[in-house]
């Protein structure tokens, strides 16, 4: 790959409706994003969003990481597809760990049957008091080992679909009482806190994530007041270190007021790259989407040693790529298939909730 196509490996990206427009196909096939991310106001209906993710495919060139949020509850851009799924907190209250991983199973299910091949899925953030009015059922516990019992059973679930998680948002957002689209988080919790609870479940789920996002929350206490996704601190010395971390590092949603509010895109980019960041999303405006891929080009034109970053972040998402996903796009579901899955999920909901 050349400079361009190693700075596109960098970047998921997000379009705007349900259909491309002339603009995002001339965007699309200037930057050649390593994946893509559709959200409810892309998805009409299960055909029509897996021509979506074809002709993104089809126009990037390569494989891409086809995303999604699929947590259940709040966080489920497929509700209205398929069925509404169960939220976190309702199927781990239900105690039985076969529902955990039932919970992954069908939604991955759901994913693979549409055309997509990652989900932003499991949330391993603590369910604590702070944080509740925030999280509300996407967290499922305020223990470490509970919230890591329930994610692991979920992660089985995905991969018995051959579907890839990625949890978040690290280094844990349980103690922050802010959200992170409208501001940055200033989490008050010390070290030992956050190393014996919030992330002793990233520690848990690490040897089994082939991603992890980071969060644009910051920890004062800890280090100092930068966001954690352009932290080298957090990302480089804790995640890929001291934790081992080897799977792809990718930034929560790079449009966030949690970091715009810090620094201009091209200077949040930029520093997400030094930071140890291997992959940055940017969920919808093609106007910021393309002043990130610019800022990201110019530097490594620039610096010889931001080059060298760059060169590394997109062999590793190639190698991904490569290990992990099919080439081949698959067919277009049927509406037998979905009515057999809405089925399954209606039937799942109900069990849960008179668990």
């Amino acid at each position: 790959m050349n400079l361009r196509q190693q700075v596109g490996q960098l970047i998921i990206a997000g379009v705007e409706g349900t259909e491309l427009t002339a603009l995002e196909r001339a965007w699309l096939k200037l930057v050649r994003p390593g994946g893509v991310i559709l959200f409810r106001r892309n998805s009409e209906e299960a055909q029509q969003v897996t021509a979506l993710l074809r002709e993104v495919t089809e126009i990037a060139g390569a494989p891409l990481f086809r995303c999604v949020d699929l947590e259940g509850g709040l966080v489920d851009r497929l509700r209205d597809l398929i069925a509404p799924m169960p939220s976190p907190a309702a199927v781990f209250a239900t105690g039985r760990s076969t529902n955990f991983t039932k919970h992954g199973w069908l939604i991955a299910q759901e994913a693979k049957l549409l055309g997509f091949n990652t989900v932003f899925a499991p949330v391993l953030d603590l369910a604590l008091p702070a944080s509740a009015s925030v999280m509300c059922t996407r967290v499922v516990a305020a223990n470490a080992e509970d919230a890591a019992e329930y994610a692991l059973a979920f992660v089985a679930g995905l991969d018995a679909e051959g579907i890839l998680g990625c949890g978040k948002h690290f280094p844990g957002l349980g103690g922050g009482a802010l959200d992170s689209h409208q501001a940055t988080p200033l989490i008050q919790r010390r070290w030992k806190e956050l190393w014996d609870e919030d992330i002793a479940v990233f520690r848990a789920l690490a040897p089994k994530l082939a991603m992890i996002m980071v969060s644009h929350a910051a920890y004062p206490l800890v280090k100092d007041a930068v966001p954690a996704s352009i932290s080298p601190y957090w990302i480089s010395t804790v995640l890929k270190k001291r934790i081992g971390f080897d799977g792809l590092v990718v930034s929560d949603d790079m449009e966030m007021s949690g970091i715009l509010t810090q620094a201009s895109m091209e200077e949040a980019a930029v520093k997400a790259v030094l930071a140890g960041m291997d992959v940055i999303e940017i969920c919808r405006d093609p106007a910021l989407i393309l002043r990130a891929y610019e800022a990201l080009l110019a530097e490594a034109e620039r610096s010889p040693a931001f080059r060298r970053k760059v060169e590394a972040a997109a062999e590793r998402v190639v190698e991904h790529k490569s290990r992990y996903l099919e080439a081949v796009m698959p067919r277009p579901a049927s509406a037998a298939q979905i009515e057999r899955l809405r089925t399954k999920v209606k039937k799942f909901a109900e069990e849960v909730s008179g668990a």
